[in-house]
């Protein structure tokens, strides 16, 4: 099985800062203010969970925590996401998952790493956002509505990553510190190795991470080995900083992974045809380094945040004509940053500042007879403010705007300069304080025109009157109600993204030949219900979620909403886990349950001639069981039992299975998986 290393050694997390959320414990509840009418008031608290922007009072904020990355040691981003219905991963090896959020797809979000813009949009055969979770302290997913200083772009939304410091990880008392782990997968035979070193002294920090995974191809439920779903890994972090007496923190860090294998011709799906090769190797690497500079001991309206950074991703995969060998390889990257200020008010706060990115996409394609070389280009500067405010007693408001500038060149230098203006509102009331919560949010979101994928770049494309830049209108309402432990929620969603720029080569395209303008409009909507009971060390979780997207007014497939959406339809996720302090044991599992959906049967006047067929339902079970001996808190062993009853499936999100003669990855069969970590 095609494996990342979960955080297993990541263990000791460090408390988390959270963004504006309400408090819900009754040690916290104890902090509240008395409102005239007697009632406990429930205050609002900055928390900061480190990824992506705060968050906004009324907005659906989706947040996998330290606590939850701890629990599920996830090594894939299907892992990490379990347990969410509203965001779905598609992809059975880490190399071509893709992340849709409320059926979006993730490059229709503002997609960030250490606060570093990415621009990951190279082929749609592979995943955009290939991480290793082991480096991961928390995820922060605002869908739909996302808030000013999320950054631009983020028509469906913001996702933000956060990679571990070495305050994370140092043990209580210790200035030093470090890790290795292993990792075995009975499936595809494939080990895991992890060496990290951490540690503080002055002011000055340091953490350095190195992960190797290799293995063979797994075999799914069926008994059927996968070609192509080997695993050639290898992940690394780099961080230093430092830290003044007065509180001026300067951090560097750098992020590499990569990942080298034979995959599918078409890396994320089989495609029978005589004329392509079974498999080609893919090489995959992707670099993120970003200094950032923060004041951690902000006083009055002075609370600067600064942040520059570089991202990467090349793809390298050889097309193939008969004997003829034509290297290919794709480049995207972005250099980009902020300057912004927290301003503390009496009722809450304002963050205002200015960020730019300086985005580009080329791609290389050096064929003896034919080779070429393309790029697209674009520039944007941006200015921008999000209040985060509570006026009123049990009433928490969050607005702000943004207005960008942007200019894009095409493949042909031509130039093409367009402005726009993005705004939000958010909101939330305890109708019933201490239990039940209404909230509601909206946006417009102006997104300029964004770059075509590398490898669909065609050197004689033409412009015309220029690419429309792209906008969406995002809304979303619910309530949470709250009880002696039990939490309960309910969601409504609806995302309509206008002049989505998706462009083909082409050659056979249903569009004018050699022309770059093709655009579709997504609507994307659905609700989501969901429970949760807490007590003591467990608790149970159950969430359910119906996404429905259209796509220019027919309901969509996975090849015409290509970097827009997949169809999903009703989604069911279990979870639950124990803890046994006193013996060190922690035991838990989650089950993913997707009905069957026949709305991939309609035809898009864009599709391609194969017959369509419905996407069948399946269930799947894991489970754990985890030991840290009290003798030995330094040494901890975990099993886990990955889809136990063998089920054999294509994971809901994953391209092309609704098409007759494509034949997506199947997902790995059952598999044990043991993990040994050692912490000196």
């Amino acid at each position: 099985m095609s494996v990342l290393m979960g955080p297993e050694a990541f263990a000791q997390s460090a408390p988390v800062r959270e963004t504006e959320a309400r408090t819900t414990s009754t040690e916290e509840k104890e902090e509240g203010q008395t409102t005239p009418d007697g009632a406990t008031r429930l205050d609002t608290i900055v928390i900061d969970v480190g990824a992506g922007a705060p968050a906004s009072a009324g907005a659906d904020l989706i947040t996998i925590s330290p606590e939850d990355i701890e629990r599920k040691m996830p090594r894939d981003l299907r892992e990490l996401f379990m347990g969410e219905p509203q965001i779905a991963v598609g992809g059975a090896i880490p190399s071509t998952q893709k992340i849709y959020v409320n059926g979006v797809d993730e490059n229709n979000l503002a997609v960030t790493v250490d606060g570093s813009r990415q621009n990951n949009k190279v082929f749609h055969h592979n995943g955009t956002y290939l991480i290793d979770p082991a480096l991961l302290k928390a995820v922060s997913v605002q869908a739909g509505v996302a808030p000013a200083d999320a950054g631009p772009g983020a028509l469906g939304g913001s996702l933000g990553f956060e990679t571990k410091d070495a305050a994370d990880l140092l043990q209580p008392g210790r200035n030093f510190g470090g890790f290795v782990t292993g990792i075995w997968d009975t499936n595809s035979e494939t080990y895991t190795t992890g060496l990290a070193g951490f540690g503080q002294k002055d002011g000055f920090e340091f953490l350095g991470y190195i992960n190797y995974s290799n293995g063979g191809d797994f075999t799914a439920g069926d008994g059927q080995e996968m070609p192509g779903t080997s695993t050639n890994l290898l992940a690394g972090l780099a961080k230093i900083a430092y830290e003044s007496l007065e509180g001026h923190r300067f951090e560097l860090s750098h992020e590499q992974v990569r990942d080298d294998a034979p995959r599918p011709y078409r890396a994320n799906f089989y495609f029978n045809r005589p004329t392509e090769r079974e498999l080609r190797n893919y090489d995959l690497r992707r670099q993120n380094t970003v200094f950032t500079y923060t004041d951690t001991s902000p006083e009055g309206w002075w609370d600067p945040k600064v942040v520059l950074a570089y991202s990467q991703t090349q793809i390298a995969a050889p097309e193939y004509f008969g004997e003829v060998v034509s290297p290919t390889e794709g480049t995207t990257g972005s250099v980009n940053g902020k300057v912004e200020n927290r301003f503390a008010l009496d009722i809450g706060n304002v963050i205002a500042g200015f960020d730019f990115y300086n985005d580009k996409a080329d791609l290389d394609y050096k064929n003896p007879t034919e080779p070429f070389s393309t790029e697209e280009r674009a520039t944007n500067i941006g200015a921008y403010a999000q209040a985060r405010l509570e006026p009123l007693d049990r009433t928490r408001l969050s607005f702000g705007g943004r207005v960008d500038q942007q200019w894009f060149t095409g493949v042909d230098d031509s130039d093409w300069s367009n402005a726009g203006v993005s705004g939000n509102i958010s909101g939330e009331y305890d109708l019933l304080p201490e239990f039940l919560t209404v909230k509601a949010a909206t946006s417009h979101v102006w997104g300029g025109v964004p770059l075509a994928e590398n490898y669909l770049q065609n050197p004689l494309w033409t412009y015309g009157d220029g690419p429309e830049p792209v906008t969406s209108n995002n809304y979303t309402t619910g309530l949470e109600a709250r009880y002696n432990g039990f939490t309960f929620e309910a969601n409504v969603f609806r995302t309509d993204i206008n002049n989505a720029r998706l462009p083909v080569f082409g050659r056979g395209a249903p569009v004018p030949e050699l022309t770059s303008i093709r655009s579709l409009d997504l609507v994307s909507q659905g609700w989501e219900i969901g429970g949760r009971y807490d007590w003591d060390a467990a608790f149970v979780s159950v969430k359910y979620a119906d996404i429905e997207a259209d796509v220019d007014g027919v309901t969509a497939d996975s090849e015409v909403g290509r970097y827009l959406t997949t169809p999903l339809g009703q989604i069911i996720m279990i979870e639950a886990g124990y803890t046994f302090d006193e013996w060190g044991l922690r035991v838990g599992g989650d089950i993913e349950i997707a009905l069957a959906y026949d709305g991939t049967m309609v035809r898009h006047p864009t599709d391609p001639d194969s017959p369509k067929r419905e996407l069948p339902g399946y269930e799947v079970v894991n489970a754990y069981v985890e030991w840290t001996p009290p003798s030995r808190p330094d040494f901890t062993l975990r099993l886990d039992a990955l889809n136990i009853f063998d089920e054999n499936y294509t994971d809901r999100a994953a391209y092309g299975q609704d098409f007759d003669g494509v034949d997506p990855h199947y997902d790995p069969g059952r598999s044990f998986r043991l993990t040994a970590t050692a912490r000196f």
